[in-house]
């Protein structure tokens, strides 16, 4: 929207019986009808010098102003009581054990309801006194991320001086991080490193690629802990441990090796493994963080701890070896 205010319209007399919030979105570039109809309740948008509805209907030759931008309240993320496994807790961090479903934090591109409900951050905000705001309001105390059908341990920081000692970790690649992964097919080698580096697919945006050139250098280990030849198919049991922390790191490493983790069916995998006579499927991706280990901001000791595999990937891998 042009920033030289008030902005004067005429409509023309072939838009009578046109309503005013339609007819503004139409003549204002790049601006939303939600973001227009904010512009009209809060009286930013006159027609014939009066104020107006956005369900007005206009006559044809009405002169309308707008007169500023709306003032939208900032966002923050607010507490809500959902249940959280908090493993470790102390004045300067938790960590938590997030439930597959989850996801860390809201995002800026939806509405509010949308992304200020059911996250991490939300529930963290209920149960913690206090929270790092060094990720900004819809951010506080998140120094990395887990996706959001990815299980496991996540450290948060409960103020900024943790924050930042984390977060260099973190960059320096000192933070040791253990992934349990079930994938399709065989593994070839029993213990391998992946290093393409990540971009964001150009046509489908919500989607990692190793296919592009200049991305983002990845780095990730992987160790097979037992191949499986079931009757839904062959499988391979991993152990992943990754240098960097990249968006769908993981997931998009495997897949690029032609073995897709099992759920994952943005990168590739079936939504149900099919055998002779039964099919089996699992509503989330069987990927884990099951180790973390990091210095203690403050101390500097050595904080080790470990998620053991929730109960439907236990269950998933006990049906699917036929126990």
């Amino acid at each position: 929207m042009p920033e030289a205010f008030p902005i004067l319209i005429s409509a023309p007399h072939e838009d009578a019986g046109e309503r005013l919030d339609r007819f503004l979105v139409a003549r204002l570039k790049g601006v939303s009808r939600a973001r227009v109809q904010e512009l009209i309740s809060e009286g930013k948008v006159v027609v014939n010098d009066a104020a107006a509805k956005a369900s007005l209907k206009l006559r044809g030759g009405d002169r309308i102003s707008v007169l500023g931008e709306a003032q939208r309240a900032p966002l923050k993320a607010i507490a809500e009581e959902i249940p959280l496994d908090i493993v470790y807790e102390d004045d300067d961090l938790a960590v938590i054990d997030k439930p597959a479903g989850m996801m860390v934090h809201g995002g800026a591109g939806s509405t509010d309801d949308a992304r200020n409900r059911g996250t991490l951050v939300n529930a963290l905000l209920h149960h913690l006194r206090s929270l790092s705001g060094m990720g900004g309001p819809l951010r506080p105390g998140i120094v990395h991320r887990l996706d959001k059908e990815t299980s496991g341990l996540i450290v948060v920081a409960k103020n900024d001086d943790a924050h930042r000692q984390l977060s260099s970790q973190f960059a320096a690649r000192e933070v040791k991080k253990k992934y349990v992964a079930l994938v399709h097919g065989w593994v070839k080698q029993d213990q391998g490193m992946m290093t393409e580096s990540i971009s964001r697919d150009r046509v489908r945006r919500t989607r990692m690629t190793t296919r592009l050139e200049g991305g983002r250098a990845a780095v990730t280990h992987y160790r097979v802990v037992r191949r499986l030849d079931t009757e839904f198919g062959k499988f391979s049991l991993l152990d992943v441990k990754i240098d960097t922390g990249r968006t769908h790191q993981i997931r998009v490493h495997v897949a690029a090796m032609g073995h897709p983790v099992v759920g994952d069916t943005m990168y590739g995998a079936p939504r149900q493994a099919r055998g002779h006579s039964a099919a089996i499927g699992l509503g989330r991706n069987f990927l884990h963080a099951a180790e973390l280990e990091f210095r203690h901001p403050r101390t500097g000791a050595t904080v080790r701890l470990r998620s053991e595999l929730p109960a439907e990937l236990q269950e998933f891998l006990s049906r699917v070896e036929g126990e």
